[in-house]
């Protein structure tokens, strides 16, 4: 060996001294390269819940104009405006989308309700849905939204139509055309299954507005939303127009008492409400993380402790200080990338889109490149925060000293 040294730069350790050293005792390695691991998955894991919640919230706004009860304009549930709404924007507004020549004016009632199979005993604690009562307007506005399978629901006649995440919501394996639910005392047929990406619609059960304002017992909706042109996006001036004639009509209408906001408005005020929950959820990532971050670099600090002697021997075959950092390092490297590969597996098998529930319905996690670049900042922090005491303590020793160490 210390003619291999001998024979190398005097500038540099070869890459094989810190594969070796890994190698010299597995146990030491193996337990730092599980608690560097477990940082790292708990760090996916935060990054791709906070990523997944504000995908979701994002992607359910679109190119729309909601108009909601003034004093509600952060809970759709909460919000009350006359049903007649519907049809005075269609007629005040110029300029809106166009469906079959009828402006693309969807009202709607959303109502968090119990759900449950049918075929189960009626549970003391239900889990609540958001139950969203629609008008055929309502795909026009929402074309995010595409029917799976089945039809729509018949007005009159106890149907519905479920997301595709709804059964997940529900505890089931898994919903289709033909199933039977109770939603509040009633029982309602499944006619068919929808999806949303990337949105909280995805959770929903829609029903026709009628049968859920008799189910609810309320004669007034929660929403009117009216889509804006397709145009939009090319001709940014024209949507500011538009928005700006909603929020002038919502102003002057007070028999109305309306508020009108983009629909992204809407659901970036939502994410807002909600930071405080991502950063809990983050904090408890943090201080479990931090167990595992100290477990891992004490192991490593032990590792690199226990070669005091082995460094002064080194700089007496004449390597320079920074040589042996630079070998330490890639040895942490080496290391962290090992945990690294083994987290993103972890994290892309196990985590990437499960679903976490809360109170809009579903989302899920999202190990995006977002959340995979984290990670990769994180090791590099990490392999350098783990020598950095080590190399401090063996390498500041007089040589006569470190020599002499047992």
């Amino acid at each position: 060996m210390i003619q291999t040294f001998a024979n190398s730069s005097v500038h540099s350790l070869p890459l094989d001294y810190a594969l070796r050293n890994l190698a010299r005792t597995p146990l030491r390695t193996l337990l730092a390269l599980l608690g560097s691991t477990l940082v790292l998955i708990l760090l996916l894991g935060t990054v791709g819940f906070v990523r997944g919640m504000s995908a979701s919230l994002r992607g359910s706004g679109g190119d729309n104009i909601i108009f909601l009860g003034a004093g509600s304009e952060e809970s759709i549930e909460r919000s009350e405006i006359p049903s007649r709404a519907a049809g005075v924007v269609a007629a005040s507004l110029t300029g809106l989308r166009e469906v079959l020549d009828q402006p693309a004016v969807s009202p709607e009632v959303h109502a968090a309700l119990p759900i449950q199979p049918a075929e189960v005993e009626p549970s003391d604690d239900p889990p609540l849905a958001v139950v969203r009562g629609v008008t055929p307007m309502a795909f026009a506005v929402h074309p995010r939204v595409v029917l799976l399978e089945g039809r729509l629901a018949e007005s009159g006649r106890d149907q519905v139509i479920a997301g595709r995440l709804a059964a997940e919501l529900l505890g089931v394996e898994r919903l289709e055309a033909g199933s039977r639910l109770r939603v509040g005392e009633r029982e309602v047929t499944v006619t068919g299954i929808f999806d949303a990406p990337a949105s909280v619609m995805a959770a929903e059960v829609w029903m026709p507005i009628a049968d859920l304002q008799v189910l609810a017992q309320r004669d007034s909706v929660s929403c009117v939303v009216a889509a804006m042109p397709p145009t939009a996006e090319e001709n940014p001036q024209a949507a500011a127009r538009l928005l700006a004639a909603a929020e002038a009509f919502a102003a002057t209408r007070l028999d109305l008492e309306l508020v009108a906001m983009p629909e992204r408005d809407y659901y970036a005020r939502l994410e807002a409400f909600f930071a405080p929950i991502r950063a809990m959820v983050a904090a408890g990532a943090v201080l479990v993380g931090l167990g595992g971050l100290l477990g891992g670099l004490s192991i490593l600090h032990a590792a690199f402790s226990s070669r005091i002697r082995e460094f002064a021997t080194l700089q007496v075959l004449g390597f320079p200080r920074r040589a042996i950092v630079m070998s330490m390092l890639e040895e942490s490297l080496i290391l962290h990338a090992g945990s690294l590969l083994a987290a993103a597996a972890i994290a892309l098998v196990l985590l990437d889109g499960l679903s976490i529930r809360f109170s809009m319905g579903l989302f899920g996690i999202q190990i995006d490149e977002i959340a995979l670049g984290a990670a990769i900042a994180a090791a590099l922090l990490l392999s350098m925060i783990g020598i950095a005491l080590p190399a401090w303590r063996c390498l500041r020793a007089p040589l006569p000293e470190a020599l002499r160490e047992g």
